[in-house]
């Protein structure tokens, strides 16, 4: 069927598709496996990957254009001419053959090329400035910092069985710092803030919350992408190859100096998320903490015993969001997968009379939305970029699109993130999603 089709890619029967495509699979790998080694090297190594890479890809590029020059342009069968082989091979397509390989390696050493420059940009971050040297320093200063995360209460170990206080932990970066000399830099470095229970208990009492303490703290009420003046003192991170530059630790600051708010696309999501926690006051402790959690991944309200709870018995990745929150999302709007180009299709879509290339462009705009409100946490990247692999296959009909899909959000999240290189979750995400395009069909066709 795909011999006759006069096509290199085959017929578009969806039950006759060609074999896979997996021409960018090799890129997708060389560029994780390239930011994953970048993030730690130093700038000339990392310029020195990135610049030779690009070159090299530049000249295999500018070589096969002349190559194809040189062999002249391939003619159609129907030119009849006659230099045509028997089986109708014009002499000079051998030379667009030969030069495939060429753009091939191409495109691998231009992916490499981008790995290096997005870890480069990534490390830096962690060693230019001044927040590194002062955190070395153990330095007091005042900082603008930008919240990256939605704070959460925390109990750092300290060792055995001795644990410090309750805190507020949130993930920021820093975009002013002023030094005590009243120097003033601008910066943009990542960090762990940490306010310490003094301010939240004291945050408690001025806010009127009942019974104080850091359950109440106005510091859980940031949304990411408020700025907020803080003085506190820096202190370098415990461990090496973390994405954080230092830690900040926050004392004698009862409540947050806001001095921008947050983007209205986090004030949206910010309504929802506070619509949901009101939805499950009525609800007992454990549960109004958990819901949010196990919907949305909020767990502003978990406490740091029942999060340990959920440690200790294995459980913690349910507070996590993950595909299978996208999935039921999807589930509700596209029905089972199976039935989706089939005239019984099920879901909200057939019933709301939308076509399918439609319902597959709404579920591009549900999972970005998703994205917003669950927060572009590595977990809730990764099961968009999957969720989007499955939306494209639904839009065309066709599954050997799914690996090169798969392979072209591995390498367009790598280079949005390059730390996901270094993610166990990632990877296997990443493994869970590549067999079930190549494994799980042939196993339900076999069990079948």
């Amino acid at each position: 069927m795909h011999a006759d089709s006069g096509s290199r890619r085959g017929a578009a029967h969806p039950q006759q598709e060609g074999p896979t495509d997996l021409r960018l699979v090799p890129p997708a790998l060389a560029a994780w496996a390239t930011a994953a080694l970048a993030l730690d090297a130093s700038p000339g190594w990392v310029t020195g990957i990135a610049v030779g890479a690009l070159t090299v890809a530049l000249v295999l590029l500018v070589t096969r254009r002349r190559d194809i020059t040189a062999g002249g342009r391939t003619p159609s069968r129907r030119d009849a001419h006659p230099d045509l082989s028997p089986e109708g091979v014009h002499p000079a397509s051998s030379w667009r053959r030969a030069a495939w390989p060429r753009v091939s390696i191409a495109a691998l050493l231009l992916s490499v090329a981008a790995a290096a420059a997005s870890a480069g940009l990534h490390g830096a971050d962690l060693r230019r400035g001044p927040v590194p040297e002062l955190a070395r320093e153990y330095a007091t200063v005042t900082t603008e910092v930008e919240v990256g995360s939605d704070p959460r209460l925390t109990r750092p170990r300290i060792s055995g069985d001795h644990a410090a206080p309750v805190s507020v932990l949130i993930e920021a970066e820093v975009r002013r710092v002023e030094e005590m000399d009243g120097t003033v830099v601008e910066t943009r470095a990542p960090v762990l803030l940490i306010v310490d229970p003094g301010s939240s208990a004291k945050g408690g009492r001025a806010t009127g919350g009942s019974g104080g303490g850091p359950q109440h703290s106005p510091w859980l009420g940031l949304l990411p992408s408020t700025r907020v003046k803080v003085t506190a003192r820096l202190a370098p991170s415990l461990t090496s190859g973390d994405r954080v530059a230092a830690v900040l630790r926050v004392r004698n600051q009862p409540v947050p100096e806001v001095v921008e708010g947050p983007s209205g696309a986090q004030r949206f999501a910010g309504r929802l998320r506070a619509g949901l926690r009101e939805a499950t006051d009525g609800l007992p402790g454990d549960a109004r903490a958990l819901l949010p959690g196990l919907v949305v991944g909020d767990t502003a309200r978990i406490t740091p015993e029942l999060d340990e709870a959920f440690k200790e018995t294995d459980l913690a990745h349910t507070l996590a969001v993950s595909g299978s929150n996208l999935t039921i999302l999807l589930a509700l709007l596209i029905g089972p997968p199976g039935l989706a180009q089939h005239i019984e299709r099920r879901g909200l879509a057939p019933r709301l009379g939308i076509s399918l290339r439609a319902t597959a462009l709404l579920g591009g705009v549900l999972t970005l939305g998703f994205v917003v409100v669950c927060r572009p946490d590595p977990s809730v990247l990764r099961a968009a970029a999957c969720g989007a692999v499955a939306l494209l296959a639904l839009a065309t009909g066709r599954r050997r699109s799914l690996i090169p899909a798969l392979a072209t959000a591995v390498l367009l999240l790598v280079l949005y993130d390059p730390w996901l290189a270094r993610s166990y979750g990632f990877l296997l995400s990443v493994l869970a999603t590549g067999a079930l395009l190549t494994l799980a069909p042939r196993w339900s066709e076999t069990l079948r």
